[in-house]
């Protein structure tokens, strides 16, 4: 039977790229496409998908949020999370709200389309450089960074502040308010105990969040 995959990204590129990956791997494959929060859910309404292929950089509620909903929903359709975030500990973070795999966009096609396999056949995905770094960060007996301690809203606003969005920006990319987004700051640098835009970025530098 021909898979059914659901690609949220709101990059079109993305979307056609990892449709022309997925077509040469499972032929007849029936594709879906959502660019936000309510498409994702309004596909998953009316189709029964074998897998959602996510980003966590969506306008509005981020990948995050959707797949936190997806839990709540007992879907048990798996969720493979696909981003620009090369680093263990926002990975760590969705493979624990219950994405089965996490693939970075900069990894090659063979690399997508084992993650992609692995996951349709139950199994869960992350590449072999990230699964080292991962068992690091599992070990109970390490001690946490502050930035683990960020709820995903406060570590979305972190990454985004951190790469130079500004308040404006970061309120129309949410879907918040600017007050919102600045009491999300305020809160974010009273956890890692900085004072401003500039000590933050060089704490995500510092810490290879970026």
């Amino acid at each position: 039977m021909p898979k059914k995959i659901l690609i949220a990204d709101d990059h079109p590129i993305i979307r056609m790229g990892v449709k022309q990956i997925c077509e040469r791997e499972y032929p007849g494959v029936q594709f879906g496409d959502a660019v936000n929060y309510a498409e994702v859910f309004q596909q998953l309404k009316e189709t029964d998908w074998d897998l959602l292929i996510l980003d966590l950089d969506m306008p509005g509620r981020s990948g995050l949020d959707i797949l936190k909903q997806i839990k709540a929903n007992k879907n048990k359709m798996p969720v493979l999370i696909f981003s620009f975030h090369n680093e263990e500990q926002i990975a760590l973070r969705v493979l624990k709200t219950g994405a089965a795999g996490y693939v970075t966009k900069d990894v090659a096609n063979k690399e997508l389309t084992k993650a992609i396999d692995q996951v349709l056949n139950g199994r869960r995905y992350v590449s072999q450089s990230l699964s080292e770094k991962l068992l690091t960060l599992l070990d109970g007996d390490i001690n946490k960074e502050l930035h683990e301690l960020l709820s995903n809203r406060e570590y979305q606003i972190l990454l985004l502040i951190a790469s130079g969005k500004t308040v404006t920006e970061i309120s129309a990319m949410l879907c918040l308010s600017p007050p919102t987004v600045s009491t999300y700051r305020t809160r974010l640098l009273e956890k890692l105990k900085l004072k401003n835009n500039a000590e933050l970025t060089v704490y995500a530098i510092n810490q290879k969040l970026l």
